[in-house]
């Protein structure tokens, strides 16, 4: 060629050595990312599995979302189960699901309604103890006057009532108040059982006619115990008249 056409339209020249240089490096990297292709998973295989651990996380927090939601429903349903509905609503409201600010409300209601309830039962509870100790007091007045009469007069100390008159007295009285029960009393049912027994208190059981059929009693078992000392002195002293006719002493009669 003419040197108008080098120079028109020029070539480059590249020694061998360089040409191979750059054969060699564009192999190796060639190997290189096919090794590398080779070693890790393909780019779609790696998405897919970022997607399905997203997944996994979603659904395992959905999961623990629902069940926290469950155990918040259940424990409102337990609390709403557990306060009563008051008066005033239940008469005014239709039933129906209360929301759960009403629950709550009615909740620290109820609460403070039994806060009362217990403030006004401990006032209660005070006052009775207070009471039980007036009463205390006054029976340990009163046994303090009863221990002081009877040291007074020590006759009446030392004569005490047998257990034996105490159950004659007892089946005196009853044997007195069953001659107006047994005709009184209907034994039908239970209906009429307890009007008749109701109506029987109050006729027979008044006060003045109990304290009329206890000194009744009372009387009778005295002129009976008199009657009784009476035959065991009689024969006391027909024992003494034989034993006089005998000419047996007293002193003689118990050797």
């Amino acid at each position: 060629m003419s040197e108008d056409g080098e120079s028109r339209y020029p070539i480059s020249r590249c020694s061998s050595a360089g040409s191979l240089n750059n054969v060699t490096s564009s192999a190796n990297n060639s190997d290189d990312e096919d090794s590398d292709l080779g070693a890790g998973p393909p780019p779609s295989a790696a998405g897919g599995a970022g997607n399905n651990l997203k997944d996994k996380r979603r659904e395992a927090h959905t999961q623990a979302e629902q069940k926290r939601r469950d155990s918040i429903k259940k424990g409102y349903d337990a609390l709403q189960e557990l306060v009563p509905m008051m008066p005033s609503n239940s008469e005014s409201l239709p039933p129906c699901k209360l929301s759960k600010a009403t629950i709550l409300q009615k909740s620290i209601d109820y609460m403070q309604f039994l806060q009362n309830c217990k403030k006004k039962q401990e006032e209660e509870l005070n006052e009775l103890q207070k009471k039980a100790m007036a009463m205390t007091i006054l029976k340990l007045n009163y046994e303090t006057i009863v221990a002081a009469h009877h040291s007074q007069r020590p006759g009446n100390a030392l004569r005490q009532v047998s257990d034996d008159m105490k159950f004659q007295v007892f089946r005196a009285v009853m044997d007195s108040l069953y001659q107006t029960f047994e005709p009184s009393v209907i034994t039908g049912n239970f209906t009429e059982i307890s009007g008749s027994v109701i109506a029987w208190l109050e006729e027979h059981c008044k006060p003045q006619i109990l304290r009329e059929i206890m000194c009744a009693v009372l009387q009778q078992l005295q002129q009976h115990e008199a009657g009784v000392q009476q035959q065991e002195a009689m024969e006391q002293d027909g024992l003494d008249l034989q034993h006089q006719k005998l000419g047996v002493s007293k002193t003689e009669r118990y050797y």
